[in-house]
Order: structure tokens, then C-alpha cells, then sequence
């Protein structure tokens, strides 16, 4: 694979990290749960620690990493707020948002890992792709936890 291409696929997931941390930072000030909101400021600061690690690997294959989130991602942020103006906000509500992000964070590292890449880079986006998985499934086992409680 050609530094370009191998630059363009971290950037791509440089982006998703973005998208998550202004996501769960989202998430952490819309949640009432002081659990909730603390678990939502860790896993902000971990897409962040996530996105300076692809950062350097950009760098480190010659190229300018990203900085700034994604089109998509923006939207879907803006989409929650649209939709929370309207209906209202509760940790469950804030939870399945939150799950819909995590989904297309493990999309988009299942599709970079369908890539032809070095080892050494495979090894971070795999670790990274482990991490986005166990969030979404914890994500996923609270907002059910929370659907369950709420009886609807």
C-alpha cells in the first residue's frame, strides 16, 4: 500500500475520533446521571488520545494529518440537538445517540482494517478497533439497562 493511500485511511479514522470526542463531550453535557456524565468526559478524552496517536502515524508516513471531525459527524450532532429541542433529553435518549455513534466508529475501523496495511500500523488501528467495540458494547448493555428501568 502506497503512503498516500495509508495516509488517507488514517485520516479517515484521525476524523472518526473527532466525531467521537465531540460526541461523548456531547453526550457528557446533555446526560442528568453524574455517572453517565464521567463516563462520557473518559471515553472523550480517550477518542482524543486515539486521534494524536493516528496523528502521528500520518506524520510519521509524511503526510498532514486531520484535525477537524467529519461532515457526517457534525450533522448527526446537530440532528440530536434538532431532535432534543423537540422531544426532550434523558440519559436513555442520550444513550441510544450515543450507541449510533459508536456504531459508525466500529464501521469505519472494521472498513480500515479490510486495508492492505503495514503491520505496525495495523497493530494501533486494531488495538484502537478493539477499544471502539468494548465502548459500544458497554454503550449498548447501559442503554438497555436504561430501557428496561424506564418500562417502555
Amino acid at each position: 500500500m502506497e503512503n498516500r493511500q495509508i495516509v488517507s485511511t488514517l485520516n479517515d479514522l484521525i476524523q472518526t475520533c473527532k466525531d467521537g470526542e465531540e460526541g461523548f463531550r456531547d453526550c457528557a453535557d446533555d446526560a442528568s446521571n453524574p455517572q453517565l456524565k464521567t463516563l462520557f468526559s473518559d471515553r472523550a478524552q480517550s477518542c482524543a488520545s486515539a486521534m494524536r496517536e493516528l496523528q502521528d502515524l500520518v506524520r510519521s508516513y509524511g503526510g498532514k494529518p486531520e484535525t477537524g471531525s467529519s461532515l457526517s459527524g457534525a450533522l448527526h450532532r446537530r440532528w440530536v440537538d434538532i431532535k432534543a429541542a423537540v422531544f426532550g433529553k434523558d440519559d436513555e435518549t442520550v444513550l441510544v445517540e450515543c450507541e449510533r455513534g459508536e456504531d459508525i466508529a466500529v464501521r469505519s475501523y472494521r472498513e480500515a482494517l479490510e486495508q492492505d496495511l503495514p503491520p505496525a500500523v495495523r497493530t494501533v488501528i486494531e488495538r484502537q478497533y478493539q477499544g471502539a467495540r468494548q465502548n459500544h458494547d458497554q454503550i449498548k448493555r447501559m442503554r438497555d439497562q436504561a430501557h428496561s428501568t424506564s418500562g417502555t
